[in-house]
């Protein structure tokens, strides 16, 4: 899981500790393909990976819609003939730093696999009913009619996800849901809970590789047992006030 890319002279999309952590620089993300390929892997869609999936293949995923995205991930993916899914928020189409809907065509027609990452990017487990059709099926209408075929997959904004977001994605028309939890993939998993690990700033070339082979998950699993109690206790909004005060720190 990425997001967005970052190269010199070139402002990121937000500065917040939060998100900066998430942010990968342009020759770290080369670097890393550049493993996947040395290892004699492929990186592949998630429609790929779920229609005919391939031992040595990793997907690659993006969230949010960040310029980049056509900029500067779909390059260097192109030039080795990698596929990914690039999962768009559509309200932040047109937005500074984010693609435009003709950016989102050209991204579409260069043959990379657009997902959806919602309307608004809210956290779907605090919605009702009517909140999760806004976010899912509204939004996937709108990148249909944007690149003229149809989309199948979506990935949860901040990874929130529970038995509803998957009925409601069910319901939309969505053939996937992909979540922040870190696990690996198989033909047993459900297709409407995707494990994704999220790859961080400065993240070492090894640990990366060792990712990519869905070793040494058992580690940041910890951390999403932990994180999802938290949530629970404090709710959504009281864990982002922690986990806020604690990055900034």
């Amino acid at each position: 899981m990425y997001h967005e890319l970052e190269f010199p002279g070139r402002p990121l999309c937000q500065s917040e500790p939060g998100y900066v952590r998430y942010v990968i620089l342009e020759t770290a993300f080369r670097a890393q393909m550049d493993c996947v390929q040395s290892m004699g892997w492929r990186g592949v869609s998630v429609s790929d990976a779920l229609s005919s999936p391939i031992p040595s293949s990793v997907a690659i995923t993006f969230d949010d819609g960040c310029e980049t995205d056509l900029l500067s991930a779909a390059p260097i993916l192109k030039g080795i003939n990698f596929g990914a899914t690039f999962y768009l928020t559509v309200g932040f189409l047109g937005k500074p730093g984010y693609m435009s809907p003709a950016q989102v065509r050209q991204l579409a027609d260069l043959g990379f696999e657009i997902g959806c990452h919602s309307m608004s990017h809210p956290y779907l487990t605090d919605l009702d009913r009517d909140g999760m059709r806004q976010e899912l099926a509204a939004p996937k209408e709108v990148l249909e009619q944007i690149i003229g075929r149809g989309i199948k997959h979506f990935s949860c904004p901040g990874g929130r996800w529970n038995a509803r977001v998957a009925e409601a994605a069910r319901e939309a028309g969505y053939q996937s849901v992909a979540t922040s939890r870190n696990s690996a993939n198989s033909a047993k998993t459900h297709a409407y809970c995707l494990g994704r690990v999220a790859i961080k700033r400065n993240m070492d070339l090894s640990v990366f590789g060792r990712i990519c082979r869905g070793q040494g998950l058992w580690r940041l699993q910890l951390t999403d047992v932990a994180a999802l109690a938290a949530k629970r206790v404090m709710g959504n909004a009281g864990y982002d006030a922690i986990r806020g005060l604690l990055l900034h720190k």
